[in-house]
């Protein structure tokens, strides 16, 4: 059990630290109270009980040691090397025991234990670092440095109690960093090496103060077998929990060997994942297990896991084409494309299966080629037709599961869908909820179509789109922006009212604002209004055109040169003037709550408005501004400084009477 992590865990803390304090509170007890520390001189249960302690460290050098090797992990590799320095020294310390193998007292018999001790504290504490991993590579020489400083403490034997103060220093400090590590990993072997290093730490103590043959003395063995003892404990639960030595202790590795770990792991579940939707199971298993040398039980838990991510991949898959047709929905498409799209899409995502997807065409239904995937005769036309008007999912001879799609309350197709046997109960609502999902793209892409074709009819091209795409942009503001503006007025207009019937003067007004609005269209400006006899339009908004003073240059032109056409065959129509400027406006939809309109407000605009009125019939003046940036393409009169009616300040203006080509006013 984990005395530290867990529900109660400040209780299991005082617990497991009273645990610890109580053999130097018995120590303290013993020197303190000399007839409480008895004599008791056996050397034969001296001699088993450090050889089977030498015996156990033995072993989990081994077994460490071997993890050491297969991850190539530094910690490791010190841990493995302090239990195997210890078990050799204590091995000699037992060999040593007077009175079994050797006769007499002996100076081996003495410095065995503190020597060993201190030298297994050196690699603890060398361990407990964040070492590089780039030492492993090194493993050979440092072997040989530790044996040549294990040998080096045993020929200068040094006092017993200036080891027992260092290994004491080292042990403890161990302990601290092992016990930050656990902090970062809840892993029950950290928590017995961390508690194997305090029991050491304190055998150290007991080791400088016990006196010979005497309990104080016997305490320092009793507390190295703990310690050792208690990490082959953790290690045998663990092995009896998994089955398997191979994973026993990762969890005391580098920070960059439980990385590594984590994401070989992880690439192995991902292996086993695709080798599970590619039929590949048994293999794929097989070669997992033996890589990882995972049991028969583990693979198992293994499988189920990648069971759980195969089947919770391939519901999110399947929840993206839901999301995925609803999303194709919202752009302006014909049925033909937003269908086409969802069946690849449903293809993808229920992989196995065949999809088909059939339209009314003139009340009749109508399977495609194109709105399918898997063999057309898979299906039932009958049966679908069947199903349709029923208005009711069904499921034809094929076992293919169909379902309905309804738009507005009027059979619109369906949707066929089917791998060969019956479809399962949770594919079976999920393609419900994508036919419900189509039924609604279906519905959402007509009223787009209808609204986009109504937009068009009454607001310029650029601002419609805008507004489809984006129904935010209808709201009401603006923002300052450098737009070229063209006004554009007939002319006469009130003399040809007066002798013209209304039938007439709608006919001549139609045709005028055709042949303009085509041409302010083909600069890819925008027509703001028609006010009577007088048109409105923007470049430069609401897309951002970086020439678009050529292009309302261009449209103006256009203009005059297309009612020329018109007006040659009819004497009597007046001509449009036509005023143009540049400068920064309020760009915006501007209006109520309930009403509002698309327009641009400010000097610059109002400039082209006054230019217009002074223009003659058939004619484009321009200001200064929009001169300035077409350059030297524009062919002008200059007719000098103008005074506009509604401004003090005078007005350079400019009659445009052509643009040169390109190339030569570049040369």
């Amino acid at each position: 059990m984990d005395p530290v992590a867990g529900r109660g865990g400040t209780a299991r803390v005082i617990v497991w630290a009273a645990h610890l304090a109580a053999p130097m509170v018995g120590l303290w007890l013993l020197i303190s109270r000399p007839a409480l520390d008895v004599h008791w001189r056996h050397d034969a249960a001296h001699f088993w009980l450090v050889l089977a302690v030498a015996a156990v460290s033995l072993t989990l050098a081994v077994l460490v040691n071997e993890a050491a090797r297969r991850r190539a992990d530094i910690r490791l590799f010190l841990v493995g090397l302090s239990f195997l320095l210890a078990a050799a020294f204590l091995g000699l310390h037992a060999l040593a025991t007077p009175g079994v193998l050797v006769h007499g007292p002996n100076t081996l018999f003495s410095y065995a234990s503190p020597v060993g001790l201190t030298a297994a504290a050196v690699l603890a504490a060398a361990s407990a670092a964040d070492l590089p991993a780039a030492l492993m590579r090194r493993a050979g020489w440092l072997r040989v440095a530790v044996l040549a400083l294990a040998a080096l403490l045993a020929v200068a034997a040094p006092p017993t109690t200036a080891l027992s103060v260092v290994a004491f220093v080292l042990f403890a400090a161990a302990a601290i960093r092992y016990y930050a590590l656990y902090r970062r990993r809840r892993a029950v072997m950290l928590l017995s090496i961390m508690t194997a290093f305090t029991l050491l730490a304190e055998s150290a103590v007991a080791m400088a103060l016990g006196r010979n043959w005497q309990a104080s003395w016997w305490e320092w063995h009793l507390l190295m077998a703990a310690g050792f003892g208690y990490v082959a404990y953790s290690a045998w639960v663990q092995y009896r929990h998994e089955g398997a030595a191979a994973g026993l202790f990762s969890a005391v590795g580098t920070e960059f060997t439980v990385r590594r770990l984590k994401a070989e792991y992880g690439a192995a579940l991902e292996a086993l994942v695709q080798a599970l939707r590619g039929g590949q199971r048994a293999a794929a298993m097989d070669l997992v297990a033996r890589r990882f040398e995972l049991t028969e039980g583990q693979a198992a838990v293994l499988g189920r896991a990648a069971d759980a991510v195969a089947s919770e991949r391939d519901q999110i898959r399947k929840l993206d084409a839901l999301v995925a047709v609803g999303r194709d929905a919202r752009v302006i498409v014909s049925d033909f494309d937003l269908l086409h799209g969802a069946v690849a899409r449903i293809g993808r995502a229920f992989e196995g299966y065949r999809v088909h997807i059939g339209l009314v065409e003139e009340t009749r239904l109508v399977f495609r080629p194109s709105l399918g995937c898997g063999p057309a005769d898979a299906y039932s036309v009958r049966d679908a037709q069947a199903a349709l008007d029923r208005g009711e999912p069904a499921v034809d001879p094929y076992g293919n599961l169909i379902l309905p799609l309804i738009v507005k309350g009027h059979p619109a197709g369906v949707l066929v869908a089917g791998r060969g046997d019956p479809v399962p109960e949770r594919d079976a609502a999920l393609l419900a909820s994508l036919a419900s999902q189509l039924s609604i793209a279906l519905e959402n892409a007509r009223l787009y179509r209808q609204l986009d074709v109504l937009f068009r009819q009454y607001m310029s091209p650029d601002v419609a789109t805008a507004l489809v795409a984006d129904p935010s942009q209808a709201a009401l503001g603006g923002a300052v922006v450098e737009v070229t503006s063209l006004f554009a007025d007939l002319r006469g207009f009130t003399t040809f009212s007066e002798r013209s019937t209304p039938q007439q003067i709608v006919t001549m007004l139609n045709e005028y604002f055709d042949v303009a609005t085509k041409a302010v269209l083909g600069e890819s400006g925008t027509v703001v209004q028609f006010v009577g006899d007088a048109l409105m339009a923007l470049f430069n908004a609401p897309a951002r055109q970086p020439d678009h003073a050529l292009r309302a240059a261009r449209a103006a032109l256009a203009i005059q040169c297309a009612v020329d056409r018109i007006a040659a065959d009819r004497p009597g129509w007046p001509r449009f003037r036509v005023g143009v400027n540049t400068g920064e406006a309020l760009v915006g939809n501007i209006g109520g709550s309930e009403l509002r309109n698309f327009n641009a407000m400010g000097d610059a605009v109002n400039v082209a408005s006054r230019l217009e009125t002074r223009a003659a019939p058939g004619q484009v003046l321009i200001g200064a501004a929009t001169l300035a940036l077409i350059g030297p393409a524009a062919l002008v009169t200059p007719l000098g400084d103008l005074t506009v009616k509604g401004r003090r300040q005078p007005v350079s203006a400019y009659v445009l009477n052509g643009l040169r080509e390109e190339s030569s006013w570049h040369s």
